[in-house]
C-alpha cells in the first residue's frame, strides 16, 4: 500500500493521531524513519501539500545525506541530513526526550557528516571486512569497529571517518523502548546481559545494547 492508516503510525511519529484517514507511508524502514513528505509538509512546513513538496524534488532542491532525492516517500532515517538547496538550511533527524522524532537545524559541516550504528560485520574474499549499518548501508573498511560501535561517516566522499566505540564513558542515546530519546553516559558494559549501565543525568538505568546507538 501507499499509504498507511493513522491510527498504525509509528509511535515516534510527531503526527496527531487525529486527521485524515491515511498519512503517507515511507518507502522502506517504518519505524526507522519518516517520508519526506510529513517532514516538508507537516514538520518544516516549507510546503503546503505534496505538489509543491514534489515540484521541490523535481527542481532539485532537496538533498539527503548529500544525494539528490527523486521520491517524496522516501525514508528519512534518525540522523539523516536534510538539506534545502535555495535557503542553504540543514537539518538533522533525531529523537525529542519524549521518544518522537524531530528536527535540528545545523551547519554545513555536520550536514557533512552522519553517525550510524554497526550492526554485524562481514568477512570477504581476500580476508576484507565489510561493515554492515544500521540505516542500510555498507562499508569495507579496514578500521578495527566492533559490532554495536558507531562510526562517522563523511557524506562528501562516502568514507568512514572514524570509529566510535561502545566503552565506558561513551554518550550514548537510547532509540528504541520506554526511554527512548534519553541520552547519557555509559557507565558499565554488561556483555552477558547485553545491556549497558547508562547514567543519564542523575539517575541510573539498564538498557539493551540493541537499544542504543553511540554518539559523538
Amino acid at each position: 500500500m501507499s499509504h498507511l492508516k493513522r491510527q498504525m503510525i509509528p509511535k515516534n511519529w510527531p503526527v496527531p493521531r487525529k486527521g485524515t484517514k491515511y498519512v503517507s507511508r515511507p518507502n522502506f524502514a517504518l519505524k526507522m524513519g519518516m517520508p519526506l513528505l510529513i517532514i516538508l509538509r507537516d514538520m518544516l512546513k516549507i510546503a503546503k501539500n505534496r505538489k509543491e513538496v514534489k515540484r521541490a524534488i523535481h527542481e532539485k532542491n532537496i538533498l539527503i545525506n548529500g544525494k539528490i532525492i527523486i521520491d517524496d516517500k522516501t525514508t528519512v532515517q534518525l540522523f539523516d541530513k536534510i538539506t534545502i538547496v535555495p535557503s542553504k538550511k540543514h537539518y538533522k533527524l533525531d529523537l525529542s526526550k519524549k521518544g518522537k522524532f524531530a528536527l535540528d537545524e545545523i551547519n554545513e559541516k555536520e550536514a557533512n557528516e552522519k553517525i550510524a550504528k554497526i550492526i554485524n560485520k562481514k568477512i570477504l574474499k581476500g580476508k576484507k571486512v565489510q561493515l554492515n549499518l544500521g540505516d542500510g548501508r555498507n562499508f569495507i573498511s579496514d578500521m578495527k569497529c566492533k559490532v554495536n560501535d558507531s562510526v562517522s561517516i563523511n557524506l562528501k566522499n562516502r568514507k568512514i571517518q572514524k570509529c566510535v566505540s561502545l566503552e565506558k564513558n561513551a554518550k550514548a542515546i537510547v532509540v528504541a523502548g520506554k526511554h527512548a530519546g534519553e541520552r547519557g553516559i555509559i557507565m558499565e558494559l554488561k556483555p552477558k546481559r547485553k545491556m549497558v549501565e547508562l547514567k543519564v543525568k542523575d539517575k541510573k538505568m539498564n538498557i539493551l545494547i540493541k537499544q542504543i546507538i553511540v554518539i559523538e
